[in-house]
């Protein structure tokens, strides 16, 4: 099938032949409609990763060029894909793609002269990587059962986490909810409302170590559940009670907000009024350390400020995005911290 610049093309030649007259010159021109804007994208120079800088890779990928690299292979990230409608485009294009979509608030015309694209081509690919990604097993970010988390690991981040300031000596991780706002759906907006926040959105529940990794991350579920529902529903409490203990078989524990029920593996806050002094002290110095599940969340905003802009965040997208850019920043952390 011939491609809308061919057809146009071929229009033109036909009237300037004489095959056409003007006025079925004009009616072609108005069937034949492009839906996205005719951009000249052949004008620009085809994508090329290895021609680009360190400092441009991390100014628009958010990454380093190695780092880039190997994302590709940990995601494992296919040589070449082929989208939907049999376009076929490099996996390392197709990565580079999807992570300039989201490292800063873009329409898919902003991204045409980089990779020198159709504004159609844009979207598919970028939309291949993100459903790929999402459809990848990715067991560091939902079990506990890992090499970074053994119990040996634990003691040692209770350990950190004590040494801090923290009043709790057996806690080695922080566990939170947070809200992703959406723009408002057309359908199940009661569903997808937070009264707290006041926005639609989607939300999700990460445990968080102390060396800045997401221990379990759990979502997306509606923006109206409650925190202890999304623990509820998440199954974290039987895991840490799987997991949870040091070398000596003593129960380890996480840290939440009031929000959440007591357990022996899941700790909060003295609950109600006429709090003593103490239990006002040991408020204190949790709250101090229980920051750094603050810090990870701002931490992907800051990577990928596309999830910053809410009007472009639809409901399904957005929730498999989430979750992939995690995917996309563990890899990254593993390396700095055990390598």
């Amino acid at each position: 099938m011939a491609s809308y610049c061919e057809t146009r093309n071929l229009h033109l030649l036909s009237h300037a032949d004489s095959i056409i007259d003007d006025e079925e010159l004009l009616l072609l021109f108005d069937l034949k409609k492009s839906k996205n804007p005719v951009i000249p994208y052949w004008l620009y120079s085809p994508f090329v990763l290895e021609e680009l800088t360190d400092d441009e890779c991390v100014t628009e990928f958010r990454f380093l060029k190695n780092d880039i690299y190997r994302l590709a292979s940990v995601l494992h990230i296919p040589d070449e894909v082929i989208c939907s409608n049999g376009l076929k485009v490099k996996g390392i294009e197709a990565l580079c793609v999807f992570l300039k979509r989201f490292a800063y608030p873009c329409r898919y015309s902003d991204l045409f002269p980089r990779f020198a694209r159709d504004i159609a081509q844009i979207c598919l690919i970028s939309n291949y990587i993100m459903n790929y990604v999402y459809n990848q097993p990715h067991t560091l970010l939902h079990d506990l059962y890992q090499p970074w988390l053994s119990r040996e690991c634990l003691k040692n981040y209770a350990a950190a986490i004590h040494s801090k300031g923290a009043a709790l000596t057996n806690c080695w991780g922080f566990v939170d909810g947070t809200v992703r706002p959406v723009c408002r759906p057309r359908q199940n907006q009661r569903t997808l409302y937070n009264g707290h926040k006041r926005v639609h959105s989607t939300k999700f529940q990460s445990v968080v170590a102390p060396n800045g990794m997401i221990a379990n991350l759990f979502g997306p579920v509606e923006g109206k559940r409650h925190d202890s529902g999304l623990l509820a529903i998440s199954g974290l409490l039987p895991k840490l009670q799987q997991y949870s203990y040091d070398v000596n078989g003593n129960p380890l524990c996480i840290y939440g907000d009031p929000a959440y029920p007591l357990h022996v593996h899941l700790q909060g806050p003295f609950k109600g009024a006429g709090r003593t002094p103490r239990e006002k002290m040991f408020k204190t110095s949790m709250s101090r350390v229980r920051v750094v599940v603050e810090w990870v969340f701002g931490d992907i905003i800051n990577y990928f400020k596309f999830f910053d802009f809410k009007k472009n965040l639809k409901v399904g997208p957005s929730a498999r995005s989430w979750e992939n850019v995690h995917k996309l920043r563990s890899p990254t952390k593993c390396t700095y911290l055990f390598v």
